[in-house]
């Protein structure tokens, strides 16, 4: 990682800028696997599955008895693990609900608004290199609390045609009842227009990679929604002399290990503890079993030194990153001057891996500085928020005037019409 003492502020974006997403060569490939998934739907996906997976499927759909084993090969000690963590993000994503909201803005004016579910929502699961059945846990347990008729898991199966079965284990305690066993953009396509198996859905959910996000965003051109347009992993830690120096280079490297394209950024006040935190980061990385990985990922990282706080406040907002660990004596008033972030985690003893699994907040994020523009999953993803009038008609008396004057200064004669008509029949049966 490269140390930059006091850069100006000039650099910054070229400094940290994030690593290329290659988006044309990406579309050129993914957009034949929408088309055939449009046309042959199923028969594309058992082609893909055995052209990129590796594998020839029997069937698309996990079965019960596959439900049965998987439940079987998962460890007592991670079943333990997975039920504390779906405790606490229930619980969590339970307090979200929100109450229909009434008002009665003027007399006889009433205005509703409550959260109806979205009807059908795909939920898209990595396997590969880490097969993140916490994903499960992130996005199905608000599905389902939120009312979601249809929930379909897409997930890659393995060379043997499973899927994890930590993954499997995790769907079943939530109660997701329709895994496929498709992964890529093949199943973003699958997702987005149907097929005899995969049910087309109304919005698309999960982290992926530079194929299954491209897939995302094309599936938005066909009236998909989509969660977020996420990228690579990414993690900034803002430290002074009060943080531990090992803590943080646990940190940075429990991000960058998640694959080569992903950055992590530290900010601190001095380049002594810059320089404690990089030889920590080169034990550290050396003990891990991707540590190949890990190490690509920190050529794409940096640490900047900037002795003022206010610099290192905007830096951080302008930067907006997915993951931000705050690790500094005034914690609260830093937090409450971050305004662009997806997460934030406060002091010492708050590792950003807390959130990815159990603390009970979600761990599907903003990433590529989308951070100043979105917010991560929760349960108000999966809902609508419909709004809702009812005007009596001595309501009509009080605001009709109103709607008239502005309809006609818009030349809309109808719409003023709409609200004259009904104001004459009023004054006919009032005998005015």
């Amino acid at each position: 990682m490269k140390i930059l003492i006091n850069p100006e502020e000039s650099i910054w974006k070229k400094e940290l800028k994030r690593p290329v997403q290659k988006g044309k060569e990406i579309n050129k490939i993914i957009k034949p696997i929408f088309l055939e998934v449009k046309k042959k739907g199923d028969k594309a996906l058992y082609k893909f599955a055995e052209e990129f997976d590796g594998v020839i499927l029997k069937d698309l759909l996990v079965t019960e008895e596959e439900i049965a084993k998987a439940a079987q090969e998962v460890p007592d000690e991670l079943k333990q693990a997975i039920q504390v963590a779906y405790d606490n993000i229930s619980k969590f994503h339970s307090a979200q609900r929100q109450e229909e909201l009434v008002e009665e803005v003027m007399p006889g004016v009433v205005c509703r608004r409550k959260s109806v579910p979205i009807q059908s929502v795909g939920l898209y699961i990595p396997g590969g290199t880490a097969p993140l059945f916490s994903t499960v846990l992130m996005l199905g347990i608000p599905a389902v609390l939120a009312g979601c008729q249809e929930i379909v898991l897409c997930s890659p199966p393995d060379k043997q045609g499973n899927i994890h079965p930590a993954i499997l284990y995790t769907a079943d305690l939530i109660g997701l009842k329709k895994i496929v066993k498709a992964g890529g953009a093949q199943a973003i396509a699958a997702m987005t227009f149907g097929t005899k198996t995969v049910p087309a859905v109304a919005k698309i959910f999960g982290p992926g990679n530079q194929f299954v996000t491209a897939g995302k965003q094309k599936a938005t051109r066909y009236g998909v929604a989509i969660d977020m347009p996420a990228g690579p992993s990414e993690v900034l830690v803002y430290a002074d002399d009060t943080a531990i120096p090992e803590f943080v280079a646990a940190d940075l490297l429990s991000q960058a290990e998640h694959g080569v394209d992903s950055q992590v950024i530290l900010v601190t006040h001095t380049e002594a503890f810059a320089k404690k935190t990089l030889a920590e980061i080169k034990l550290q990385v050396e003990k891990l079993p991707r540590k190949e990985m890990t190490k690509k990922a920190l050529a794409n990282s940096k640490i900047l030194v900037l002795d003022q706080e206010k610099t290192a406040l905007k830096l951080i907002n302008q930067y907006a990153p997915e993951h931000l660990i705050i690790s500094v004596r005034n914690e609260e008033e830093v937090v409450n001057a971050i305004y662009n972030a997806g997460s934030i985690f406060i002091g010492n003893y708050t590792p950003e891996s807390a959130g990815d699994y159990a603390s009970g907040t979600n761990h599907t994020l903003p990433t590529y500085g989308y951070a100043r523009n979105y917010s991560g999953v929760s349960l108000d993803s999966f809902v609508k928020k419909i709004t809702y009038q009812k005007i009596t008609a001595e309501g009509l008396r009080k605001l009709g005037p109103t709607i008239e004057i502005m309809a006609e200064n818009e030349l809309l004669q109808a719409h003023k019409n709409a609200v004259t008509l009904r104001l004459k029949r009023l004054s006919e049966e009032n005998g005015i």
